[in-house]
Order: C-alpha cells, then sequence, then structure tokens
C-alpha cells in the first residue's frame, strides 16, 4: 500500500501527497483511519523522515489530516478547510466521481423508499401537512401570456408579492430590483459564489451546518470553516478568530431554526455579527428558509437590521415541499444585476409554471389561515415529542423546537464512532448524524413532523433498544 510508482519528473514528497488524498478519495484510508508513524511511512517509502514530514504537513495545511497529540496523525473525519491538492492530474480528475460519495447516504437512501423504515431524515414536510391551495386552470395561450410577464429577474408577479412580504414581515422596503427569483435557495447559494468568490477563497459557517453537506462549495474550489456555537447562535469571539486567520471572505448562517441544530440566533448576537462583520466588511448572506414556521416572537432578521450589509436568501420548498422550486435573493441593486448576468449566462433559466405556482399560493385567499393551521399543528408535534422524550433524557440531550422541522438529539455517555450510527440503519430508522453537518459523532438530526402518533411510540421504544446497545458499547 505505501510504495510509489516510479515518477521522477515529480517530487516524492509530492508523489506521497497525491497517495495519500488518492487513498482518502477511493475509501482506502476512511475518515478517523491512523496513519502510520513517520519513521515507519518512511521506511515504507525508502525515503529520509523529512521528506514524509514535509507532505504530512502540506496535507495538514490543505485539510486532509489532522495530528493529534497522544494519538498520531488521523484522517480528517469532516472536511472543515480542505482543500485540493496544489498539482493538478487532469487524466484522475476526467475518470474519477467529481465528489466522493458519502458511504452513510448511500445506505440511508433505500430506507427512505422502504414503507417498514422510519423517515426522519428526509428535509421536507410530510405531504398531508403541506398547505393546500386551489390553483386555477390556464390554458396554453394562457400561460404563454404570462410568461411576457417574465424578466431576467423572474416573474414580475411573483416578484412584487414578495416584496410584499417582507415589508409586511421584516420591515424593510425592498424594490422589485431588488429581488432575483432563482430554482430553489441552492442555486441562489451557486450563483453567489459565482459572482462574490475565487476559488481558494475561505467562507465561515455554523457548525453544524447543512451546508457542510453541500457539493457547490468544493465545485467552486471554496473552503469552509465551521465556527462553533452555543445557545445563542455562531459565537462570535471564535468568528474573528477565523477571520484573523484564514481570511475569511464570506458568512453564511441560518439564524433561525438552525438546520440540523434548531437553535435560533438571540437578537444581542445578531448585532453582534452585524458590527463584526461591518468592521471587518465582510457580507453576511442569511439564509431564512423556517422563520415562516414559529412558535415564538422572533429577533429581527439579520436583513431587517442591516439592510445594506446583508443577502437575504428565501425558499417556498420548506413550506410547500421540495417540488416547488422556487427560491430567491434579495440584496442591493448591483449585486442582483451581477447575479442576473451570470444566472443568464450559466442558461439557469426557470419555467414560468412553477413561477405561477408560487404566486398562486402567496396570493391564495386562505394561504395565511392555512399556514397558521400548520404552524399549530407543528406546534402540537414538538409537544408531543419534547414529552415523549423524557423516556430517553438520561442518555440524549434534547434541543428545544420553537419552530422549524428539525430536533437535536446529543449522545450523553462516550465518543461515539460512525459505526456505530449504522444501528439505526439496521433498525429501519433514517436519521442525519452529526458528522454530515461537521467533524462531529455525537449527534443527530431528527424532522420530527414526520412522526405520527404509532411511528412516535414506535421510535422512542426502538431508541431505548439502541441506546442500551450502544451504552454497552
Amino acid at each position: 500500500m505505501w510504495e510509489l510508482a516510479e515518477n521522477k519528473s515529480t517530487p516524492i514528497y509530492q508523489q506521497i501527497i497525491e497517495q495519500i488524498i488518492t487513498y482518502i478519495q477511493e475509501g482506502t484510508l476512511k475518515p478517523g483511519d491512523k496513519l502510520p508513524a513517520e519513521r515507519k511511512l518512511a521506511e515504507h517509502y525508502q525515503v529520509n523522515r523529512s521528506t514524509v514530514v514535509h507532505a504530512l504537513d502540506e496535507l495538514v495545511s490543505l485539510g486532509w489530516i489532522l495530528r493529534r497529540q497522544g494519538s498520531g496523525t488521523v484522517v480528517n473525519e469532516g472536511n472543515w478547510g480542505r482543500s485540493t491538492t496544489p498539482r493538478v492530474d487532469w487524466r484522475r480528475l476526467f475518470t474519477q466521481e467529481s465528489h466522493p460519495k458519502e458511504s452513510f447516504l448511500e445506505k440511508i437512501h433505500p430506507l427512505l423508499s422502504d414503507p417498514e423504515a422510519i423517515d426522519l431524515y428526509s428535509g421536507d414536510l410530510p405531504l398531508n401537512l403541506i398547505p393546500d391551495f386551489r390553483f386555477p386552470s390556464y390554458t396554453w395561450e394562457e400561460l404563454l401570456l404570462e410568461e411576457q410577464k417574465q424578466s431576467p429577474l423572474g416573474y414580475r408577479p411573483l416578484q412584487q408579492i414578495i416584496c410584499q412580504r417582507i415589508k409586511l414581515e421584516q420591515k424593510i422596503d425592498v424594490s422589485a430590483n431588488q429581488v432575483l427569483i432563482t430554482s430553489g435557495a441552492q442555486q441562489a447559494m451557486f450563483l453567489l459564489l459565482q459572482v462574490m468568490l475565487q476559488s481558494g477563497d475561505s467562507v465561515a459557517i455554523e457548525d453544524p451546518s447543512f451546508l457542510y453537506s453541500l457539493p457547490i462549495f468544493a465545485s467552486a474550489g471554496v473552503k469552509l470553516y465551521g465556527v462553533e456555537m452555543d445557545q445563542e447562535g455562531m459565537r462570535i469571539d471564535k468568528l474573528e478568530q477565523l477571520i484573523l486567520t484564514k481570511k475569511i471572505k464570506l458568512i453564511i448562517l441560518n439564524p433561525t431554526f438552525q438546520n440540523p441544530t434548531g437553535t435560533t440566533m438571540s437578537e444581542n448576537r445578531r448585532k453582534e455579527l452585524i458590527a463584526l462583520s461591518h468592521n471587518y466588511q465582510i457580507p453576511i448572506v442569511e439564509d431564512e428558509v423556517f422563520s415562516e414556521m414559529n412558535f415564538i416572537d422572533l429577533p429581527p432578521s439579520l436583513k431587517e437590521l442591516a439592510p445594506h450589509q446583508v443577502i437575504h436568501l428565501g425558499s417556498l420548498s420548506k413550506l410547500l415541499g421540495s417540488s416547488i422550486k422556487i427560491g430567491w435573493v434579495v440584496a442591493d441593486q448591483d449585486l442582483i444585476q451581477r447575479l442576473s448576468e451570470a444566472k443568464q449566462m450559466m442558461d439557469f433559466s426557470i419555467s414560468i409554471f412553477p413561477q405561477v405556482i408560487a404566486h398562486t399560493a402567496l396570493t391564495d385567499a386562505h394561504f395565511e389561515k392555512n399556514q397558521e393551521a400548520l404552524v399549530t399543528t407543528l406546534k402540537q408535534k414538538a409537544h408531543d415529542f419534547a414529552a415523549a422524550s423524557d423516556q430517553i433524557a438520561d442518555d440524549w440531550a434534547i434541543s428545544k423546537i420553537d419552530g422549524g422541522i428539525y430536533v437535536y438529539l446529543t449522545w450523553k455517555h462516550q465518543r461515539l464512532t460512525r459505526k456505530d450510527w449504522e444501528i439505526f440503519l439496521r433498525e429501519k430508522i433514517a436519521i442525519a448524524p452529526a458528522f454530515l453537518f461537521s467533524n462531529d459523532t455525537m449527534a443527530m438530526r431528527v424532522n420530527y413532523t414526520r412522526l405520527t402518533k404509532k411511528t412516535q411510540k414506535q421510535f422512542f421504544d426502538q431508541l431505548k433498544r439502541i441506546s442500551r446497545e450502544l451504552r454497552r458499547s
């Protein structure tokens, strides 16, 4: 395994770097695996120890491996700050898969279509909870007429209703030329990366964060750095340390009912974040896809507190289901224009049909009433989950559910490994372990909205058995 093919044109330390990266990408070396000691590697490669040290130092700086005092050198369990190898092997680049697959996700996907499994992994409301509305019949000719209301920024009637809702909910006057309609929030995020960043730039996100699992950052060559959170949200002191050491160019966060923890950033912390970003002149991207599902009085949005400093992302996919791929970016006009131009250059055109559906839903006479009924139902489900969770409280810390669709359960005992979480797969329970969102292995995200009374009892009965097994491991 630790042998190099003869390649006199490439420095040996560089060959070692590329071989270890290849082993990690192919799965020969797995997250958390320990590498041989420096002396042993030098013997295997038949080189000086200084050559091995040079290669390992480069791999540490690129984020592929970690050095732990007393534990030796291990493969990084996550992707924080991970970069690509400095020398591009084009032949390998075009023959390998673009992103290594997460083995746990490959095992989860069959469960999502298994009628006997409990799906608490999916990020959607169950179909029976999605608010209903009456969609008027359109002839093909009428749809073509609606298409004439489309501008480079999107379907104008939808832009206008979004502006009205932002003014009502966030007390900000926004004009249509400050709103770009996108095919979901992820497309909006991709456009922002293309327009605002260059390959090699660094972005600060929350730790843990759903952004960690998105491939768009690796595709853009952007490095992610996680910022520790507490009960009030992202820690500003830790963020400032990153800004100073990693040259952070952009801050992206999900401050309301954060995915996966469910945490809502306090108003005081929001103001501290804005002050810090203003001090260092770093823009903030605020992802607010869960704010419509709240049981509490929410603090002002970051956009409301700093309209010109914050880029706001919204979406209907959580409220109306992922089949309605409609999102939007709210920002100053010059940035919206640049995003629109990038969208056109990439041919990211959006069909008129989902935009008309989104507009119809938002202007439906019963929309507000249906949304209130949904929030009432979710609040009851959250209460039922919290009450049932008392029976596993000795083993799991349960996050408070104030809105959104997720609850975060943290294991209270010994350190868990990735392999431990496969017990849930065996029991046919699809959950999202923390290592999908961070370097942590001690917690899991659960979509509590997908539980019925029957499956909730089944889930907690199985979780008690799993907990006993984990304690014995």
